[in-house]
């Protein structure tokens, strides 16, 4: 009997590896992308919507009118886009979902090794440990200007590779600026968890090329 609760006690301590397909963080992020940015078009119409009948009800005051004769041309004219702020909705909660995913992976990773001696030792953790875990491989490229500064380059990055688009360069590269986000957002949360705080901003110039730029706070 003592032996079985043992054995029970043990399990929970040392909690035996769980495997997933290498596809599935493929596919969790397309669906994700998918999913919030439908979600934040109905939000914006509903917003919009809103607006619109506290003005037709006079609850706010209108808007100032265009003076610009240029600018009232060109809203009538051409194609309805989508506003841009929905996109950048869409990268918030890409971010925020990527920090909670990126922390827990972070919690993992560092649990059976020693504590990091400075930032380099945990950028390079973020290279290394971090990046082999999500996507696979290490960073192809660190450069850092010893200030707090680290640019992390990866040639072949995984979450991009595959995006292109029927409509050319520039529609692939604004779409793969939407699936950086996720991971943007997990570098982030690894390293607030282990007790650095900073800004990560990704950037694409080719694909499937792309850089995180990272700069970490001076008290980290």
């Amino acid at each position: 009997m003592q032996a079985a609760h043992a054995s029970s006690l043990s399990a929970l301590a040392d909690p035996p590896a769980r495997m997933v397909d290498g596809a599935a963080m493929d596919y969790l992020l397309i669906e994700a992308v998918n999913a919030l940015r439908v979600s934040s078009a109905v939000a914006s119409a509903r917003a919009r919507k809103i607006e619109r009948d506290m003005l037709e009800a006079g609850l706010v005051p209108p808007p100032p009118a265009k003076q610009n004769p240029r600018d009232s041309a060109s809203s009538t004219t051409g194609k309805i886009s989508r506003p841009a702020d929905d996109d950048e909705g869409v990268k918030s909660r890409l971010e925020a979902i990527g920090m909670h995913v990126g922390g827990n992976f972070a919690e993992r990773l560092c649990r059976d090794r020693p504590l990091f001696s400075d930032s380099l030792d945990v950028i390079k953790f973020v290279c290394k440990d971090l990046w082999v875990s999500c996507w696979d491989k290490q960073v192809d490229n660190l450069r850092t200007n010893h200030r707090g500064v680290y640019v992390l380059q990866d040639n072949a990055f995984k979450p991009i590779a595959r995006i292109s688009s029927w409509e050319g360069r520039q529609e692939a590269l604004k779409r793969a600026k939407l699936y950086v986000a996720l991971p943007a957002g997990i570098i982030r949360g690894a390293l607030s968890r282990i007790g650095s705080q900073g800004t990560v901003v990704p950037e694409i110039t080719t694909l499937p090329q792309c850089t995180f730029q990272i700069k970490l706070l001076k008290s980290t």
